[in-house]
């Protein structure tokens, strides 16, 4: 029976942009820059002419640029960070033993000048107009020459000298895979504004926050390495590396020292590029899609496990395309660097070295990412819980659907996640700022696992159709925005027609939990009684599923009163009972069985088990 209510769940397959509201904008930032890198010295010039568009209704007198670069310096908020949180990443310290004591040093922290990152930066002008800037840790603020008026244009200039960090956390020179430049959050980088004001968090190691716009950039490096990144090559059978156009044999000249690469990348809020000697570049055509480029080292331990990867990354397109909505670029790179996963702008820089399993799951979770955060681009500091969440429920899903042996529960981790944290004593609410978690392994759960349970759990609640059609309808109507949790369960309530607030406040904006229990079963003359109880704070629609002894089944519905709704059944081959509905405020409810008593066998609360209740141990009554 379990069986059967699951797959009933899990049966995804391969199978006109609206604004938020009429007074919905956001900023424009292009980019046009030009980098030179010094691959002895990992030292960088580059110069940045940006093009800034104030759409909002507010007069704009300073603006803020993030510097990444310079939290990799000995005494920066990150090495403090790393020095005070409980649990650091294990990729920032160095663990010994003093005095058969475990010590933790943050590898910031030791790092040497010729080491650590920066980014400097020079003639900043507005206009042509000189403008005074202050760096401020990994913040530089800029007091404008004149003030920027609503749905007026601006052009700022700049230059900037950059230094590629030892490879600690994402960005940085030769990690430990051996991959040479991981370039992400390479250059000055400007600051959104939205309707909430400025966003000019320090980096402490979190994720980000983009101003969409176009990418115009060249990059000037050795001709010996090969560059895989965000935007489109305008100069392939200049450059070769395997982007020359089919039958174009490109050669360069023994004097010719450096290459200039040129990308474009329309409509983004990022650019990152890679760089290495010894990539290997592959590629693999999405039907009616986009094309597919694979750079990897070239070391043999890894060779197949690259080549076995690249029908499948075709496969899990497919999918995200299907099940939430087409793709809309024409290339997406998958890109051997960084320090385990993260997405970027029409790529991703991975670890590469490990098992097939461990590539195709970290592939299919920063691809997923393209969809939640990148085109979906949420505020990561504030919604964390989004794009994590969101793209751990729709990769876990692919993932199955691709699986050789199929998981009855593709979620199950996820949910295993989100009651670990609440036994812990520990959870705090996803409103909490993503820096201010005191604990790493908290964060990671509740953005990842409680995060993908807000979904899988709001099928539960809306029917998973009904679940599935919003994800659709949510990328439809903002991409290339900037949504916030309100805007994704309106759509939510547009699609089920249900009223979902009291869902996204407890789940949220609260720790509240969820435990129902079966109180009590009595007989009742010819009938039986259940009482069930609401002991969690949080609210929810109950399903019942009732066993026979006769072998018979059958399903009740309790609707929800705060929901003005009813979901579809989701279990149609079983007969449902729809019965009156439970306000909250009542923390005790009855239903009449039909049967007697020793006519029951099982009585169950959720058979699907894609409600969270903390404590499932009370929500089944059986016959000894």
């Amino acid at each position: 029976m379990k069986k059967i209510l699951l797959l009933s769940i899990f049966s995804i397959g391969f199978g006109n942009l609206s604004a938020q509201n009429t007074s919905y904008w956001q900023q424009q930032a292009d980019y046009k820059m030009e980098l030179s890198m010094d691959v002895k010295t990992y030292q960088y010039k580059g110069k940045q002419e940006l093009v800034y568009t104030n759409n909002s209704p507010d007069t704009l007198t300073r603006v803020f640029f993030h510097l990444y670069n310079n939290a990799f310096q000995p005494g920066s908020e990150m090495d403090a960070r790393i020095k005070s949180i409980a649990d650091p990443d294990k990729r920032m310290i160095k663990s010994f033993k003093v005095a058969d004591k475990e010590t933790k040093e943050s590898r910031i922290s030791t790092l040497k000048p010729n080491e650590i990152g920066y980014l400097k930066i020079l003639n900043f002008k507005q206009d042509g107009i000189s403008a005074n800037t202050k760096t401020i840790g990994t913040i530089l603020e800029v007091k404008l020459a004149k003030p920027i008026l609503p749905k007026q244009k601006t052009t700022f200039t700049l230059d900037f000298d950059g230094q590629v960090p030892v490879q600690i956390r994402r960005s940085g020179r030769n990690n430990s895979e051996g991959v040479e430049l991981s370039m992400t959050q390479w250059y000055p980088k400007l600051a959104e504004y939205d309707f909430e004001g400025w966003h000019a968090d320090p980096y402490i190691g979190r994720e980000f926050y983009g101003v969409w716009g176009n990418f115009d950039v060249k990059i000037t490096i050795d001709k010996d390495y090969t560059i895989g990144g965000s935007g489109y090559l305008q100069n392939p059978n200049e450059i070769g590396h395997g982007y020359e156009d089919k039958g174009v044999t490109v050669k360069h000249d023994k004097k010719t020292k450096n290459l200039t690469w040129h990308f474009l990348a329309p409509n983004v809020h990022d650019f990152t590029w890679a760089a290495d000697k010894e990539y290997i570049h592959d590629t693999a055509q999405v039907p009616g899609g986009a094309k597919l480029h694979f750079f990897y080292k070239n070391n043999p331990d890894i060779l197949q496990n690259w080549k076995n990867l690249q029908p499948k990354a075709v496969q899990l397109m497919e999918f995200f395309n299907q099940n939430v909505g087409k793709y809309p670029y024409e290339q997406y790179s998958i890109i051997q660097g960084g320090d385990g996963g993260m997405e970027y702008a029409m790529c991703t820089l991975i670890s590469g070295n490990g098992s097939f399993a461990g590539l195709f799951g970290v592939t299919a979770h920063e691809m997923a990412h393209s969809w939640f955060q990148f085109l979906l681009a949420t505020n990561e500091s504030k919604h964390y819980w989004m794009d994590e969440g969101f793209t751990s429920f729709i990769s876990d899903l692919a993932e199955n659907a691709l699986a050789e042996k199929p998981s009855e529960n593709p979620l199950q981790g996820s949910y295993n996640g989100y009651y670990f944290m609440v036994n812990s004593g520990k959870e705090l609410p996803q409103t909490t700022h993503a820096d201010r978690h005191d604990v790493n392994q908290v964060y990671s759960i509740s953005a990842y696992s409680k995060g993908s349970v807000f979904l899988s759990q709001l099928g539960y609640v809306i029917g998973n159709e009904n679940l599935m059609k919003t994800l659709r309808r949510y990328y439809a109507e903002f991409m290339f925005k900037h949504p916030t949790p309100n805007d994704f369960i309106r759509v939510a309530e547009k699609v089920s027609g249900a009223e979902l607030d009291w869902y996204l406040t407890d789940w949220t904006q609260t720790t509240n939990t969820i435990d129902y229990s079966i109180k009590e079963v009595k007989e009742s003359g010819a009938n039986t009684t259940v009482t069930l109880e609401r002991i969690g704070r949080m609210p929810m629609p109950i399903d019942i599923l009732v066993e026979y002894n006769d072998g018979t089944v059958e399903t009740f519905y309790i609707p929800l009163r705060m929901m003005f709704a009813q979901k579809e059944n989701p279990y149609p081959q079983i007969k449902r009972t729809v019965l009156a509905d439970w306000a909250w405020a009542f923390p005790t409810y009855e239903l009449t069985i039909n049967k007697n008593k020793s006519d029951i066998k099982t009585i169950l609360i959720d058979p699907s088990q894609m409600m969270a209740d903390v404590k499932q141990e009370n929500n089944v009554y059986s016959t000894k």
